[in-house]
């Protein structure tokens, strides 16, 4: 029997949660700003991995940007990774501005 997966945005922190049993089992960080959401960081804890927890996790998170209207920014290489593996997305992706 798996454990329940909740997947939840959690505003107060900046992040997508996903969690297993109850229990964090990832996340996703971001920033918001002028319609583009920026991953910045994305982790699953070394007990999660390899359990397809950061996939849904991910998929989670930008579905919700999508579905907000909002332009994805993937500073996060999971994040990045993630999108190239799914070319569905590549319409709602900006690219990563270089730092100065």
């Amino acid at each position: 029997m798996s454990e329940e997966i909740e997947l939840a945005e959690v505003a107060e922190r900046s992040r997508y949660e996903i969690r297993s049993g109850g229990e964090v089992a990832g996340f996703a960080m971001y920033r918001r700003a002028a319609g583009r959401t920026t991953f910045t960081h994305t982790i699953v804890k070394p007990e999660f991995e390899g359990k397809g927890i950061g996939s849904r996790l991910a998929r989670f998170a930008l579905d919700d940007t999508v579905a907000r209207g909002e332009r994805i920014v993937p500073e996060c290489p999971f994040i990045r990774a993630y999108l190239e593996r799914h070319p569905e997305y590549a319409d709602a992706v900006d690219p990563v501005e270089p730092t100065a």
